[in-house]
C-alpha cells in the first residue's frame, strides 16, 4: 500500500488532471453532438442556393436590378459544428475555470449548507472537540471546524481544499449511536481524507459535475424563454440553447460521474488504513463500518448526488435497478472488503 506521502503527491498529480480533463472532455464530446447534429440536420445536400441580386445597364442607360441564384457548396456538419466550438468552447472553458475556482474557495462552505450541517464549538459538544482534537494532535494536523448534521442516520464526511481550511460533519445519529472507540474510528478516517488531500480531489470533482448540471438547468430555462417570442432569431436560439442544455445534462449526469468513478476507489482503504493506525484499534473501524452500513442514507443528500463519494459510505437510496448490480457503478468499495482489511490488521498493530 502506498505510504502516505506518495498518496498526497498522487491527488495533487490528480487534481491537476481533474482541473484540465473536465473542460477537455466537455469540449469534445461537445464538438462531436454539434457534429452529428448538423450533420442529420445538412444531410447529403452537396450544394447550397443563395440568392443575388446583380445590377443590369440597359441599352438606355438605365440601371435594373435583377435577382439571380448561384449554387456554393454546402457545409458539412463537421465544418458548422467546427465554427460553432470557436465559439461554445472558450466560453464553456472561461465558465468552468471560474466555477472551479469559486468552488476551491467557496465549495466546502457551500457542500456543508446543502447537507444542512450546523457548526459546533468545543462549548456546545467538548467530547466530540475534544475527540477530534486528540486525533489532530496525533497526526499532526490543525483541528479542523466540526459541523452536525440533524439526521438520525449514521455517516459522515470531510471536506476542504486543505488541512489548514478543512471541515468534518457527523451525523446526529452517528454521534449518538456509536460508541467512543468506534466514533474516534470513524473521525480518524475522516481525518485522513484531509491528511491525504483526498478533500481537495473530491471538492473539484463534485464542483466540475455540479458545474454542467447547473449550466443545463440555465439553457433550458433561457430555451424556454427564447420560444415564446415569436421571430425566427429567438426561434433559432432556442433550438442553440435546447441543443445545449441537452450536452450539458447527458455530460452531467452520465460523463463526468464516469469520470469521477475512474478515480480510483482505494482511497477508502487508504483512509481505513491510516485510521487504524492512528487509533490502534481496527476492530472498532469495523464494528463502525457495520453499523453505518445498514442506515446510511442522509435525506439531505438524496438530490446531491455528486456528493457520495464524499461520505465515508454511500448516503444515497439503495433503491432502483443500479442498486442491484454489481460495485462496478459504486463510488465506495463494499463495505464487506473494507471489514475485511481491518480485521486482517487487527493485532498486528
Amino acid at each position: 500500500m502506498a505510504t502516505t506521502y506518495e498518496h498526497i503527491a498522487q491527488n495533487k498529480r490528480r487534481t491537476v488532471l481533474l482541473v484540465l480533463l473536465f473542460p477537455i472532455t466537455f469540449a469534445l464530446f461537445t464538438w462531436l453532438v454539434l457534429w452529428g447534429f448538423f450533420g442529420l440536420a445538412h444531410g447529403d445536400t452537396a450544394v447550397q442556393t443563395r440568392p443575388q441580386t446583380r445590377a443590369v445597364r440597359m441599352a438606355d442607360g438605365s440601371v435594373r436590378h435583377i435577382q439571380t441564384s448561384s449554387s456554393v457548396p454546402a457545409k458539412s456538419g463537421l465544418q458548422t459544428a467546427s465554427e460553432w466550438m470557436m465559439y461554445i468552447g472558450p466560453l464553456c472553458w472561461l465558465g468552468a475555470m471560474i466555477w472551479i475556482l469559486i468552488a476551491y474557495y467557496s465549495g466546502d462552505k457551500m457542500l456543508l449548507r446543502s447537507a444542512g450541517a450546523i457548526e459546533i464549538h468545543q462549548e456546545d459538544q467538548p467530547e466530540i472537540y475534544r475527540l477530534v482534537e486528540n486525533l489532530c494532535i496525533t497526526r499532526g494536523l490543525p483541528v479542523p471546524r466540526i459541523y452536525i448534521m440533524d439526521d438520525n442516520s449514521l455517516n459522515a464526511f470531510a471536506t476542504g481544499r486543505d488541512p489548514q481550511h478543512a471541515s468534518i460533519a457527523f451525523t446526529k445519529g452517528i454521534v449518538q449511536k456509536l460508541d467512543r472507540a468506534e466514533l474516534e474510528g470513524v473521525a480518524a478516517h475522516e481525518l485522513a481524507h484531509v491528511e491525504n488531500r483526498d478533500i481537495r480531489l473530491m471538492l473539484i470533482t463534485v464542483a466540475g459535475i455540479s458545474f454542467f448540471t447547473m449550466l443545463a438547468e440555465i439553457c433550458f430555462r433561457a430555451a424556454a424563454s427564447s420560444s415564446r417570442r415569436s421571430n425566427k432569431n429567438n426561434g433559432n436560439a432556442a433550438l442553440l440553447f435546447l441543443v445545449m442544455g441537452f450536452i450539458c445534462m447527458i455530460y452531467g449526469y452520465v460523463i463526468a460521474p464516469l469520470i469521477r468513478l475512474a478515480l480510483s476507489r482505494r482511497r477508502e482503504f487508504q483512509a481505513d488504513a491510516t485510521a487504524a493506525l492512528t487509533t490502534r484499534n481496527p476492530g472498532a473501524l469495523a464494528n463502525a463500518l457495520l453499523k453505518i452500513s445498514g442506515d446510511s442514507r442522509v435525506e439531505a443528500l438524496d438530490k446531491r448526488e455528486s456528493m457520495a463519494a464524499m461520505c465515508i459510505e454511500n448516503p444515497l437510496k439503495k433503491a432502483g435497478l443500479f442498486s442491484s448490480l454489481s460495485g462496478l457503478l459504486s463510488t465506495h468499495p463494499p463495505i464487506e472488503a473494507r471489514v475485511a482489511a481491518l480485521r486482517e490488521m487487527d493485532g498486528r498493530i
